[in-house]
């Protein structure tokens, strides 16, 4: 079985296809996948930082995440910030395999490559 990626698009409907052949501009668009629950003495810091980049709030889960949104934000390089973008996929040694990426960085680097 190859990878799939799944997200959320604009109406908040679930869009399924193959990882090998998504468009860089539908994860650009991207809702996140997961939401996040803020409750008293919670033992991590989550929250939404201004981005500059994309001109809007972006979500983060801990001060890890915080920081590498930070550094992202000040890379010329990076275009686009797409916190929780996808749900990746595929079975693997005859189990199922599962991961939520905390960041999507679309560079311009990538924008060339893909045409965006």
């Amino acid at each position: 079985m190859e990878a799939t990626v799944s997200f959320r698009g604009h109406g908040g409907g679930i869009e399924e296809c193959s990882w090998v052949s998504v468009a860089p501009a539908l994860l650009q668009t991207a809702h996140p996948w997961r939401t996040f629950r803020w409750y008293r003495d919670q033992k991590h810091y989550s929250g939404a930082y201004w981005s500059a980049t994309m001109r809007d709030h972006v979500i983060y889960e801990s001060r890890l995440e915080l920081s590498r949104l930070l550094f992202a934000d000040f890379d010329p390089s990076v275009r686009a910030i797409v916190a929780q973008p996808f749900l990746l996929q595929t079975v693997l040694e005859g189990k199922v395999r599962r991961h939520i990426p905390d960041y999507l960085l679309l560079t311009s680097v990538m924008r060339q490559k893909f045409q965006l």
